[in-house]
């Protein structure tokens, strides 16, 4: 999350000229400049990995003020739905001049660089100096910071290895993957931390710990193997609204009309549940669906998506809407409610609850009968969305477990999962339905 960050001191110094940097990287806050990883002794003597407000990634090295390593990726990473698996080596002593510093992503190494500048042979880096310390999420904790998730972060002192120690190609997918117990020697200084959840102990045998240097840590159910939805940031309205918490928390523009923004994935099959509390309402406030097969440009100029035939949507007052027409359906909600929605695709039916009690007497698992359902729907690819205006702010849950940085607590604070078993949410989830995940996507 943003301003959240990590840190660490050496107590002694490691090989410098020698080390590798692996962490898968999912991507919220885009256009901006963010740090990953950095060893900060001060301004003049640094080494940091960071996103580029252009969206290229780079890795910087500064020693007695001079520049002495900066590679500047001509390719963009503007992909804030699937995570990055992201290699740095620095190899100084290499004989080979353009094999001293290495980058890679998703097990490929970047080539093409808007700037090239590569260490002299055996030059320290400021990363693996004594009484330096060393961050995660921030430069030297005074800004750029990042705003996402991260996982699996090894750090590896005294060796230099490719991406393919830590990832592989998986053999029925062709997608890349991480290794979760790769076999490499961390040396005097590495650690491996979040591994599983959001332990920042460090998980290899060296106990390098990290401390929360500031911000809230979360234990998002997101991670390499199980991408969940959130709200799809690259969509631009006339009145953008501002993300946050991971891209599921959505504050409307100050001014101007509202927008409607929607979930990062979208399904045209199977039964999928997601929740959202509502922070604060203002008029028009609504929750439902939108067919992006037919989602037109035009609706991105401050629209309502329920006044358009390929929205569905449960309003604030209570009614049911779809193309601009509205009709009695449930009860009205309020700042602090807790909206469910069930989307069953394979029998063309759309159920909403407040507080955890189903709208209209639904029930989703009456399958093609339908019991309460706010409406038929038509075939379509649809996505999770809501509509905000002025100070409606929202809060979704997509099966990570939070509201905002808020955990659920239902449950002896193990909430209710979803039918693909890896999912957390407030209220008991329907049986057969899934989270919005690539989990929940395949069962």
């Amino acid at each position: 999350m943003a301003s959240t960050y990590l840190q660490r001191t050496p107590s002694s110094t490691g090989n410098r000229d020698k080390w590798t940097w692996s962490a898968w990287v999912k991507r919220s806050k885009l256009g901006a400049n963010i740090t990953l990883f950095s060893a900060w002794a001060d301004s003049s003597n640094n080494s940091v990995i960071t996103f580029l407000d252009d969206d290229a990634l780079r890795y910087y090295d500064k020693a007695a003020g001079s520049v002495q390593a900066n590679l500047y990726t001509n390719r963009k990473f503007r992909d804030t739905n699937s995570w990055y698996h992201i290699v740095v080596v620095y190899d100084s002593g290499n004989n080979t001049s353009g094999d001293r510093v290495k980058i890679y992503v998703n097990g490929v190494e970047e080539t093409s660089f808007s700037t090239d500048t590569m260490p002299g042979q055996n030059n320290d880096s400021t990363v693996n100096k004594a009484s330096c310390p060393h961050y995660i999420g921030t430069d030297d904790t005074t800004g750029y910071f990042f705003d996402g998730a991260m996982s699996h972060i090894h750090f590896i002192d005294g060796t230099a290895y490719d991406a393919s120690a830590f990832g592989e190609t998986d053999t029925t997918t062709g997608e890349w993957k991480a290794k979760t117990s790769p076999s490499v020697t961390y040396g005097t200084n590495g650690f491996l931390i979040l591994k599983d959840g959001n332990t920042i102990t460090d998980q290899s045998s060296n106990s390098n710990d990290f401390t929360l240097g500031g911000g809230t840590l979360t234990d998002l159910k997101d991670n390499p193997d199980n991408v969940f939805a959130t709200i799809n940031s690259l969509v631009k309205f006339q009145y953008p609204s501002t993300y946050s918490n991971g891209n599921n928390t959505v504050t409307p523009h100050a001014s101007g009309s509202g927008s409607s923004p929607f979930s990062t994935l979208a399904v045209s099959s199977g039964k999928y549940y997601a929740e959202l509390k509502i922070v604060t309402t203002d008029a028009g406030h609504a929750v439902g669906i939108i067919d992006l097969d037919k989602y037109a440009p035009d609706v991105q100029a401050d629209e309502w998506f329920y006044r358009h035939s390929y929205g569905y949507g449960y309003q604030q007052n209570g009614q049911k809407f779809n193309n601009n027409s509205g009709s009695a359906y449930g009860n009205s909600f309020t700042d602090g409610d807790i909206l469910g929605i069930a989307l069953d695709l394979d029998n063309n039916k759309l159920y909403f609850s407040k507080n955890g009690t189903w709208q209209n007497s639904g029930d989703p698992t009456s399958g093609s009968t339908g019991t309460g359902s706010a409406f038929d729907i038509a075939n379509g690819t649809y996505a999770f969305t809501a509509y905000g205006y002025y100070s409606d702010i929202r809060q979704w849950n997509f099966g990570n477990g939070y509201f905002g940085t808020t955990a659920i607590t239902t449950n002896s604070g193990n909430g209710y999962s979803g039918a693909e078993g890896s999912s957390k949410f407030n209220y008991t989830v329907p049986t057969g339905y899934s989270a919005l995940s690539t989990k929940g996507l395949n069962l």
